[in-house]
């Protein structure tokens, strides 16, 4: 596992950093309620729990749902962020 990534400005980010999500990578097999939450994750600033091996920062949205609280988590490649100034 990797410790740091980049942004889209080619900023070094690492785990506890807060990124703006610019975009989400999108599965065509998603149902309309998810597509939504993910859709709903552009422009929320997070922080970044974990870098994987390809260098994706994974983050998580907390929702409020009909069902009780949802868990999102999304992988972003860097094009897909912004570090945030601390």
């Amino acid at each position: 596992m990797n410790a740091t990534t980049i942004d889209c400005k080619g900023q070094i980010v690492s785990l506890g950093d807060k990124v703006r999500v610019l975009e989400v990578p999108l599965n065509r097999d998603l149902d309309e309620d998810d597509l939504e939450m993910f859709c709903g994750m552009v422009g929320a600033v997070c922080a970044i729990e974990r870098i994987d091996a390809d260098g994706a920062a994974w983050v998580a949205l907390w929702w409020n749902g009909d069902e009780g609280t949802i868990l999102t988590q999304v992988g972003l490649a860097p094009r897909q962020m912004e570090r945030m100034a601390a």
